[in-house]
């Protein structure tokens, strides 16, 4: 039996997106129909490549758009506020590139209208949703390796020296906490449930006034810890590895985790692969669409009340480090 369309429309006609739009091709029942950017010839460039039906100069535009079921924001992180406020007002699902927002009373405004307008809305974090991750939480439910006592996570990618560039530029939201940081602060957060009760940190503050590299400890009741790392100026392994009193899981490049390898202490090591040929954007899609089609509000994968709590620890951290952003 077929499954319901779902028609998709994309926001800001940027690299993201077009990973976005080429992953859609291996998600069941979505259909691409639209874009729009600030910019309508970047936004028709962008149709002509993706063979996308129509093309906006304005979110306004695509948020009257009928044939639009739900729109993926791929925007800056300044305005994915403002961008989720457009859409969720006309009604439209959305599903939202991370970081979400800037902080968590961005978070709880854009949650609040989602609840309020009654439209799902869901935090883009495509790790959550892979074959490799769903099957890691499967073993954690299953207390494979028994009690988690820690977690170790980094993500880090040396960008080089680009001061006017998104990354390294205050005035579009750069910096690593909340481009590369997300990542490995929102696994700890999957794996325990909870967000730490301490937390410890160091940081590198550059010549353009953001975090280039960051240490994070985070402590939780019963003496829990996970250990977190990000740079933009570093190349790490970008590997997680989560330790428990009968063994251990790693996951290498858990960020877009293609296997991951359970090790349990007097038991042969078991292995899950993924040979996906999507980037592997398709799996938080087919999440999305299939909360719409079962009139689901929100992802049971990464509900809206862990995404905001998330918020809290990086506007927590970052307060630890004075660092503010211009526009906050």
């Amino acid at each position: 039996m077929a499954v319901k369309k779902i028609r998709w429309g994309i926001a800001g006609p940027g690299w993201i997106s077009s990973l976005f739009a080429k992953d859609l091709a291996f998600a069941e029942g979505a259909e691409l129909v639209a874009v729009a950017g600030r910019d309508l010839g970047k936004a028709e460039k962008f149709a002509r490549e993706y063979g996308v039906p129509k093309a906006y100069g304005s979110m306004e535009q695509l948020a009257q758009d009928p044939d639009v079921d739900i729109v993926y924001i791929g925007t800056l992180h300044p305005i994915h506020k403002e961008n989720m406020l457009t859409f969720l007002r006309a009604g439209k699902a959305v599903l939202c590139e991370k970081p979400f927002t800037m902080n968590a009373d961005e978070a709880e405004e854009a949650i609040a209208c989602a609840k309020q307008n009654g439209v799902f809305l869901m935090e883009a974090m495509w790790t959550r949703y892979l074959p490799a991750i769903r099957k890691v939480r499967e073993w954690l439910a299953e207390g494979k390796i028994g009690e988690v006592r820690l977690v170790k996570a980094e993500f880090g990618f040396n960008v080089g020296w680009q001061p006017e560039g998104r990354l390294l530029n205050p005035a579009l939201g750069g910096g690593a906490l909340l481009d590369a940081g997300i990542y490995p602060v929102s696994f700890a957060s999957m794996v325990y449930g909870v967000q730490p009760d301490k937390i410890m940190s160091t940081v590198r503050i550059g010549e353009t006034g953001v975090d280039e590299q960051f240490s994070l400890l985070f402590e939780y009741a019963g003496g829990r810890t996970a250990s977190l790392h990000g740079s933009v100026q570093l190349g790490m392994v970008n590997d997680a590895v989560i330790y428990g009193t009968k063994g251990h899981i790693h996951v290498p490049g858990f960020l877009a985790a293609r296997s991951a390898t359970l090790n349990v202490s007097g038991e042969e090591p078991v292995t899950i692969n993924d040979d996906r040929k999507a980037h592997g954007f398709a799996f938080e899609a087919e999440e999305a669409m299939a909360c719409l089609r079962e009139g689901r509000l929100e992802s049971d994968g990464l509900k809206l009340d862990e995404t905001a709590k998330i918020m809290n620890t990086l506007d927590s951290i970052r307060w630890q480090w004075n660092l503010k952003y211009p526009f906050e």
